[in-house]
């Protein structure tokens, strides 16, 4: 590596020959000031990136508050979307067939009448008695017989022929399933619908992920929130399953990007040391709070349409984002705007209280059109690449894999709490309330604990949690242990959100994490027919559930460690990431790479730099910088010196 001797020092407008202008005319800044270390690392470079124009702007100053704080609607929309099929689909345990003769009866003596004895092929029981099935006799005739009060076990059976009663006690409103009678023959038609809303999903990340890319941030935000607003009112007029499957599809289009494009732009305007806090305290407060406040929302305007309509209409406030959030700054650079980008960057240094010197943007603008001119000429990379070569095809598939099982799992223990004997409202609550524990144990531990080991752990426990809860027989318990599975599940997803970025090449980074994102879909897909399972045996969801997280724990433990490692940038990079390493390796009882000797500058700078964070480590920040960054798809030309790897590490 070239020492700071063998630099040119370099004026910040470029200028190799104006020795004389250097960090001295960078005046002070009020909220993310830059020590003599940052501004000699910085300075000795020919070319700035985006990473090193924004501390000049703030990282996160009170520009970014405020999108953090934008950050609130949208996460309130993605839980809305995607839990709020739950509560408009719901059944109540309790039904019977419904016999006009026997109106004018109570419930007990209707179905002592009747409804028969469960047998051993009935889907579901209610309290002994069959719910698909009812006696065929002439009621009418039997009424004349007022000495006939309890059914004789020697009548025919036969499927149920007026439909269907409920208890609406635990449910206390009537459901599009309960509507329409989707239950016994029909059980799997919610189920159905849940898997095409998937569906959608799948289609949405392709499309809404091109307009993302072509057209930028802001128009695929507004329309994939539009479109499920559109789609979920339309919900709230279906009258049959295939109208509702319809607008289902429609919502699934929607979802997740009705979210991440907003979550992806508020990571592209922080800093390098807040984007793990900001990434993870987003989803744990404000998704938390929107998936815990759903039931009672349900609850309390119990009716299934009241329901669509009020968590779809608020949907419509994104149409006014584009006057309140700029546009990604990141993706004007990666599409030529430049000016644009600066004229943006200006603003939040404004608002931030920041004065930047205008030789910064000038070398942030010929920097940006020399990389734009090389990635032009770069080669294009796809999905394909990552199955060329052996190592990281094997990393590859593990990837997808253990990816499909968390996805699979996370959404089977949410969809499951309706399966658990205990008051769905308090349970749907307590189960998403343990994401915010989840999110900020994780933030916490991750960067100490390394991805490998606490993606198996975490997957395992939860996995035993799971068959736990089916060898327990009361419901009280078997409902704490799977809200035990889904708390240490909740920190599976999030790791693997981040191992596979870390895991993959620079150059084909961004494409690889949304192929395996989209396989998560498919794998979402079978969760509701998990789930459904319940009509076999109650103890086959979670049993599953369980075997599955076992599985994807063990798998976890054949990849590679990303902790204190260079992340990978060539597709070479990532065939030999991790040769090294035995499969033993623990780094939170190795020797940390921060704990060696290094030339007294890089401790200054770290020791800076986590001061300035507020938070224990910055190690695995430079992912969320790779995963928006331009270079995700397209290799960048080595234009950077030695200062810069060092800032890198």
């Amino acid at each position: 590596m070239a020492t700071s001797d063998s630099v040119k020092k370099t004026s910040v407008d470029g200028d190799e020959n104006s020795n004389h202008v250097g960090t001295s005319q960078i005046k002070p800044m009020t909220n993310s000031s830059l020590n003599k270390n940052d501004e000699k690392i910085i300075n000795n470079n020919d070319d700035m990136d985006f990473d090193e124009l924004l501390p000049y702007v703030g990282e996160f100053g009170f520009y970014q508050r405020m999108l953090f704080l934008f950050m609130i609607p949208f996460s309130f929309f993605v839980a809305f979307v995607y839990f709020g099929q739950i509560f408009i689909t719901f059944v109540p345990v309790n039904h019977w067939c419904r016999v006009p003769e026997l109106e004018n009866f109570t419930v007990e003596q209707r179905i002592a009448l009747a409804i028969p004895p469960a047998g051993k092929n009935d889907d579901a029981i209610i309290s002994g008695y069959s719910r698909c099935s009812m006696y065929k006799v002439n009621f009418t005739e039997i009424l004349q017989d007022s000495t006939i009060l309890i059914a004789d076990p020697s009548w025919p059976i036969q499927k149920c022929q007026f439909g269907w009663e409920y208890n609406f006690t635990d449910i206390p409103y009537e459901t599009i399933a309960t509507q329409n009678d989707w239950v016994c023959d029909n059980a799997a038609l919610p189920t159905i619908a849940q898997s095409i809303f998937f569906i959608g999903a799948i289609f949405g990340g392709f499309i809404i992920g091109w307009i993302a890319d072509h057209y930028g941030r802001i128009p695929a935000i507004v329309i994939a929130n539009l479109v499920a607003c559109i789609a979920g009112i339309g919900t709230a007029y279906t009258n049959n399953f295939w109208q509702f499957t319809l607008s289902r599809f429609l919502v699934g289009f929607a979802f997740d990007n009705c979210f991440s494009m907003m979550y992806i732009l508020l990571l592209e305007y922080v800093g390098l040391k807040w984007r793990t806090f900001v990434a993870n305290m987003s989803i744990a407060i404000f998704f938390t709070l929107a998936a815990c406040l759903l039931p009672w929302i349900a609850y309390f305007l119990a009716n299934w349409r009241h329901i669509a309509l009020a968590i779809s209409i608020p949907l419509a406030l994104a149409i006014f984002t584009p006057w309140l959030v700029p546009e990604s700054a990141r993706w004007l650079v990666s599409q030529g705007q430049v000016e644009k980008a600066i004229d943006i960057m200006k603003k939040i240094g404004k608002i931030n209280g920041n004065e930047v010197p205008e030789n910064i943007y000038i070398r942030f603008k010929n920097s940006c059109e020399r990389l734009n001119k090389h990635e032009v000429e770069g080669k294009i990379y796809s999905p394909i690449d990552l199955f060329r070569s052996p190592r990281l095809r094997k990393i590859t598939i593990l990837l997808i894999i253990i990816w499909m099982i968390i996805s699979l799992v996370f959404d089977g223990h949410v969809r499951n709490v309706d399966n658990l004997g205990l008051d769905v409202f308090i349970t749907f609550t307590i189960a998403a309330a343990t994401e915010l524990p989840a999110d900020t144990l994780l933030t916490l531990v991750l960067d100490r604990w390394g991805r490998r080991w606490l993606a198996c752990g975490s997957m395992i426990i939860s996995g035993f949690f799971s068959l736990w809860a089916c060898a327990v027989s009361s419901n009280i318990y078997s409902a704490s242990l799977a809200m035990m599975g889904r708390f240490c599940v909740n920190i599976s997803y999030n790791i693997g959100l981040q191992y596979a970025a870390e895991l993959l090449p620079t150059v084909i980074r961004a494409q690889g994490v949304a192929f395996i994102h989209i396989m998560g879909c498919v794998a979402n897909i079978i969760a509701p027919f998990i789930v459904y399972l319940v009509v076999i045996s109650p103890v086959l969801p979670l049993l599953l559930l369980g075997l599955l997280g076992i599985i994807g724990g063990c798998l976890a433990l054949l990849l590679p460690e990303t902790l204190d490692r260079e992340l990978p940038q060539t597709l070479q990079d990532g065939e030999d990431f991790g040769r090294d390493q035995g499969f033993w390796d623990m780094p939170c009882f190795m020797k940390k790479a921060d704990d060696e000797p290094k030339p007294e500058f890089i401790r200054q700078y770290r020791a800076d730099s986590m001061r300035k964070s507020g938070r224990l480590s910055s190690r695995g920040e430079i992912l969320r910088s790779s995963m928006i960054q331009k270079s995700d798809s397209k290799l960048r030309p080595n234009v950077t010196n030695a200062p810069i790897e060092v800032v890198r590490l």
